[in-house]
C-alpha cells in the first residue's frame, strides 16, 4: 500500500473515530439535557405538596423558631387532629365521595350515548349539537351563575310543573339532572372523547351485527359498549377529580358539608371556634385538610394508573 493510500487510510479512520466521539459526546448531552428538564418540572410539580407536607406536621413553636426550614424540628399529629375536628371530616368526606360518584357514573353513561349518537348517526343539527357540546368548555360557570340558581331555585320543568315549581337547591337533583342530559361539569370534554373514541372503531363490528339481525340498540349494547372501557376510565377518572374538587357548584346547590366548600372555610371556622386570629397557624391546620382532600384521589390514581395511562394513549388525548 502506498503512503498516500496509507494516509487516506488514516484520515477515514480519524474521521469516523471523530465523528463515533462527537455522536457519543451528543448523545451524553441530551441525555444530561433530559434529566435536568425532568427534574425542573418535577420540582415545579413537588414543591408546594412537599411544602403542605413539611409545614402541615408543623407546632405553632416551630413558626417563630428561626432554625426551621423546611423540616419541622417539633413533629405534631396536632394539625390533623385539629383539621379533622374543624371540618368534620367523616361527615363531609362521606357526602363529598358519595357525590362524586353519582356524578361520575351518571356523566359516563351520558357522554357515552351522546359520543355514541353522534359518532354514528347521522341527522339533521348533528354538528350544531356537538359545537354547543364543545361551546359550554369555554362559558366559564360564574357568567350564568344568575340563571343557573333561579333554574334550581323555581324548577318548573318548562312551565309543564305547577305554582311557581319546585326549589331543588340544597338536594343533589341540580347534579343529578344536569349529568344525566349531558350538561354538566365539563361533560362537553367528556362528550367529545366518546365521540372521537366511537369514530375510531371500525364500522365492521355494526354492519357485522346488522347482518345477524341485530336492532341498533342490541348493537350498541352488545357490541360497542363492551369496547369502549379505554375511554370510560378516562371520563370517570376527569369527572370523578373535576366533582371532587368543585368548589363554585357545590356552593352554588348545596350547603357547606362538603370538602371543597368545608376546606374553603376552615380558617374562619377555626378563627370562630378557637377564638384567636392567627393566620400563619391556621396556614399549618389548612395545609394538613388540604392533604386530607388531596390523598384520595392520589390512592384512586396510584391504582388506576396502569388503565388510565393506557385509556389516554388509546383515546388520542395525547395527540
Amino acid at each position: 500500500m502506498s503512503a498516500s493510500a496509507e494516509s487516506r487510510v488514516g484520515k477515514a479512520l480519524s474521521t469516523s473515530r471523530f465523528r463515533h466521539a462527537s455522536h457519543r459526546v451528543s448523545q451524553v448531552l441530551l441525555v444530561i439535557f433530559r434529566a435536568a428538564l425532568i427534574i425542573g418540572i418535577s420540582y415545579i410539580i413537588l414543591f408546594p405538596i412537599l411544602m403542605k407536607v413539611s409545614s402541615s406536621f408543623m407546632s405553632r413553636r416551630d413558626l417563630v423558631d428561626q432554625t426551621v426550614k423546611w423540616i419541622p424540628k417539633r413533629f405534631t399529629w396536632d394539625n390533623y387532629r385539629l383539621a379533622v375536628e374543624m371540618l368534620k371530616f367523616p361527615t363531609v368526606f362521606r357526602n363529598s365521595l358519595q357525590l362524586s360518584v353519582i356524578v361520575s357514573i351518571l356523566q359516563l353513561c351520558s357522554s357515552i350515548l351522546v359520543g355514541y349518537g353522534l359518532a354514528r348517526f347521522d341527522f339533521k343539527g348533528k354538528n350544531l349539537i356537538f359545537a354547543a357540546a364543545v361551546f359550554t368548555l369555554v362559558v366559564p360557570p360564574q357568567m350564568i351563575m344568575v340563571p343557573l340558581y333561579l333554574n334550581w331555585r323555581f324548577f318548573d320543568l318548562f312551565g309543564l310543573l305547577p305554582d311557581k315549581g319546585y326549589n331543588l337547591l340544597g338536594t343533589y337533583w341540580p347534579f343529578i339532572l344536569t349529568s344525566i342530559t349531558g350538561t354538566g361539569l365539563r361533560n362537553g370534554l367528556f362528550i367529545l372523547v366518546m365521540r372521537q373514541f366511537f369514530r375510531g372503531m371500525p364500522k365492521d363490528l355494526e354492519e357485522a351485527a346488522y347482518v345477524d339481525g341485530a336492532s341498533p340498540l342490541m348493537t350498541f349494547f352488545r357490541v360497542m359498549l363492551p369496547n369502549v372501557k379505554p375511554a370510560a376510565v378516562v371520563v370517570f377518572l376527569f369527572a370523578f377529580v373535576w366533582q371532587w374538587n368543585d368548589s363554585f357548584l357545590t356552593t352554588l346547590y348545596l350547603d357547606s358539608n362538603f370538602l371543597p366548600v368545608a376546606l374553603a372555610n376552615l380558617s374562619r371556622t377555626l378563627a370562630k371556634e378557637l377564638e384567636m386570629n392567627h393566620p400563619q397557624y391556621f396556614s399549618l391546620v389548612v395545609n394538613a385538610g388540604s392533604l386530607m382532600m388531596i390523598l384520595p384521589v392520589l390512592i384512586l390514581y396510584a391504582f388506576l394508573q396502569r388503565y388510565f395511562v393506557e385509556s389516554i394513549e388509546r383515546t388520542g388525548l395525547i395527540g
